[in-house]
């Protein structure tokens, strides 16, 4: 099972497909935490995530048999394409069933190593059952996601990796969907240093381990809501349970309010464009508290789409205060609107867009709604401007922002 010797075999196996991903040290994250903060930057694999890991490896233990029935997975998507890629490198055929709700980035990368895309249920657990079902009247071989010892070793590769660069690591935080990468990643860790600690990364609204935990079995949720797609698991693996009972030290849940953020302070410090499930655990280094340690966050994927992206970087700018809208009453009459402008203008706000409204009131000539919407360097700056408005007696009042 996962011994020492399956993980040094594993990580020998998977240097056939994988890219070097050194870490990379975090100044922006150092300088936020305390701490010696390292990113691990699984999003620049070839497919774009770890998942290549535990499905090539997974694979090269399969009989010659196995593999020519044709091979079968679910998946929200990077495990999709870790088979689906490694299917190609040994000729043989991929089934991968999808939620419909998948990126479409995903689904088409998937189609492009040369796999057969199945889009079924609004979440894993739901494209898994269909999976199951499919593998029994075709007879392909099932490869699953993650409630597979063999495929946590492949994943475990990435703590075998961490340790050869940073001996010394004194935590490292993994994201936890169903618990495969933190099976391997929990496993090897504790077994190069007991005394390390390994913190498991939960959306908060997919918390599916951190339930199982608590009750001290797997449990299903009843539903799952998170913009953390490659994530969203009702059930954590049931096979590998006892493995992270015994080698995790603990879970974090996130809000999906600190991804926004982190998308943005990823983007702009590091110039890296890391998923959201891939940024649960640089979101969680604010709630680690300690002080002067080695911390490594993995980062898990980087496959988004563009469509995503954009609507993640609106969100995190207004979450931000870097884009905001007010609301201010003005007389319908010319040259207010040039009086309004020029106070936010000798405060260098930048408008970006303005919703004039003469039916605001039924007294055209006392009162027209102005909505603006404009940018700002932060929090204090925002308070700036509005305090300018104010000091001109317009009553400016925040109201929501809709790009």
């Amino acid at each position: 099972m996962l011994t020492l010797e399956k993980f040094e075999e594993a990580s020998e196996v998977v240097k056939q497909v994988t890219q070097e991903t050194k870490l990379v040290y975090s100044d922006f994250y150092s300088a936020q935490t305390g701490n010696k903060v390292y990113l691990k930057p699984e999003n620049m694999q070839f497919t774009g995530a770890y998942k290549l890991r535990g499905a090539y490896y997974k694979l090269s233990t399969l009989t010659k048999e196995e593999r020519e029935k044709g091979l079968i997975t679910a998946s929200a998507g990077n495990h999709a394409q870790g088979v689906a890629y490694a299917a190609k490198c040994y000729g043989v055929k991929a089934v991968i069933v999808m939620p419909t709700t998948t990126p479409l980035i995903k689904v088409n990368r998937t189609k492009s190593y040369g796999a057969e895309v199945v889009l079924y249920g609004d979440v894993y657990d739901e494209a898994c059952e269909h999976a199951y079902e499919l593998a029994k009247e075709h007879g392909y071989t099932f490869i699953h996601p993650f409630d597979d010892p063999v495929v946590a070793t492949g994943q475990g590769t990435i703590a075998m990796e961490i340790f050869k660069e940073l001996p010394l690591v004194d935590y490292i935080l993994v994201p936890i969907g169903g618990g495969g990468l933190a099976t391997g990643v929990s496993t090897l860790a504790k077994l190069l240093n007991p005394k390390i600690q390994v913190i498991g990364v939960e959306p908060a609204g997919a918390n599916c381990l951190q339930e199982s935990l608590k009750a001290g079995k797997v449990v299903t949720l009843p539903k799952v809501s998170t913009i953390a797609d490659g994530t969203a698991v009702k059930t954590p693996g049931s096979k590998i349970f006892p493995y992270l009972v015994k080698n995790l030290d603990n879970i974090i849940t996130v809000e999906d309010e600190e991804l926004v953020v982190a998308f943005l302070d990823m983007v702009e410090n590091h110039k890296m464009v890391v998923e959201n499930s891939g940024l649960l655990t640089v979101a969680a280094l604010k709630h680690l508290d300690v002080k002067g340690r080695k911390i490594v966050s993995i980062l898990s994927g980087g496959n988004m789409d563009v469509i995503t992206m954009s609507s993640v970087v609106q969100q995190g700018l207004i979450l931000r205060d870097r884009i905001f809208t007010v609301s201010v009453l003005l007389p319908d009459k010319p040259g207010e609107l040039s009086r309004v402008a020029d106070v936010i203008a000798k405060q260098n706000g930048n408008v970006i867009k303005l919703e004039h409204n003469q039916f605001i009131s039924i007294n055209r000539s006392a009162a027209v709604e102005l909505r603006i919407t404009l940018e700002a360097f932060g929090s204090e700056h925002k308070a700036q401007i509005i305090k300018a408005l104010e000091d001109e007696n317009y009553k400016p009042r925040l109201v929501r922002t809709n790009i």
